[in-house]
């Protein structure tokens, strides 16, 4: 089983400031450093929370390519990047160019999106997100397959559209939702899935792997064709105690070492993890359970 983790790319990451490119670099080189199969981004223009202030991210394909850059072995994901903020032909053009930068190793990530205000303030149509994200993965995964693509939908028109050169490899999509539509589009198109947030695995998770194990045999694939991400929220037992975060991992280095093995039992084969806060002491007691892991 894999195990990545959410960069440090966000004020909520930055103690009130939104983290420069130095600490971001820095993070995700030591989660490399650490033995981290992987670094994600989240796709958002900001955050608002509920008084109204306005909390700054960076641009996630941008920090992506940088970390491309400086990185030799991770896996750079993306938790997930929102179809409804670029066209199709734009995103798989820049997914193809980003693993070919990376030498293979992008994951990306994609859902429907969801956060109202910041579709509000850029002008983004809220309607049918499920719909549009549909015609959006259907886009994108034929032309990561190297097709010519003429496609007439309701949001979207190609005419013998082509991504040249064609990436030299399957690069893998993973859909975000656990709804029936998305668990449907996720067995019929996707490489991996995700479903989020967790702490321990429980009743609720081990009940949505059996449904998407039906979801995939009606499509006739293979329970395992189809990689199995959860998010995991893991807390030092000492940071402060944030209202929507009862569900948030608390325990020890050993009994962090324990989770991850129940996860492994579950059957999942890769978790993300956003940790707080995001500092080199919190990746090396991450670090640390990883070790002691089973086996």
């Amino acid at each position: 089983m894999k195990i990545g983790v959410i960069l440090r790319a966000a004020e909520v990451d930055g103690d009130g400031r939104t983290p420069p490119w130095s600490e971001v670099r820095a993070f995700a080189l030591a989660a490399e450093d650490r033995g981290f199969d992987s670094v994600w981004m989240w796709d958002h223009f900001f955050h608002r929370t509920e008084d109204g202030s306005v909390e700054g991210m960076h641009e996630p394909w941008t920090i992506l390519s940088a970390i491309a850059a400086v990185t030799d072995r991770v896996e750079l994901g993306t938790l997930v990047m929102c179809t409804s903020f670029r066209s199709p032909g734009l995103l798989a053009k820049m997914a193809a160019t980003l693993d070919e930068v990376s030498g293979g190793r992008l994951i990306l990530g994609i859902g429907a999106g969801w956060f109202d205000p910041e579709y509000e303030a850029f002008g983004f149509p809220i309607d049918r997100r499920v719909a549009r994200f549909e015609e959006s993965l259907r886009i994108v995964r034929s032309l990561l397959d190297g097709e010519t693509l003429t496609f007439a939908g309701e949001f979207h028109r190609l005419e013998g559209a082509v991504l040249a050169p064609v990436p030299t490899r399957r690069i893998p999509v993973l859909v975000a939702g656990d709804g029936p539509r998305m668990l449907l589009l996720t067995a019929r198109h996707a490489d991996a899935w995700n479903v989020a947030w967790y702490g321990h695995p429980d009743d609720g998770l081990r009940a949505m792997f059996a449904t998407f194990d039906e979801v995939l045999e009606a499509e006739g694939r293979d329970p395992g064709a189809v990689a199995r991400t959860v998010g995991v929220t893991i807390r030092d037992p000492d940071a402060p105690v944030l209202e929507d975060e009862e569900l948030a991992f608390r325990g020890s280095v050993a009994e962090m070492a324990a989770l991850f093995d129940a996860y492994a039992d579950l059957g999942a084969d890769h978790l993300i993890l956003e940790i707080v806060p995001k500092t080199e002491a919190s990746l090396d007691r991450v670090a640390d359970a990883m070790r002691d892991r089973r086996g």
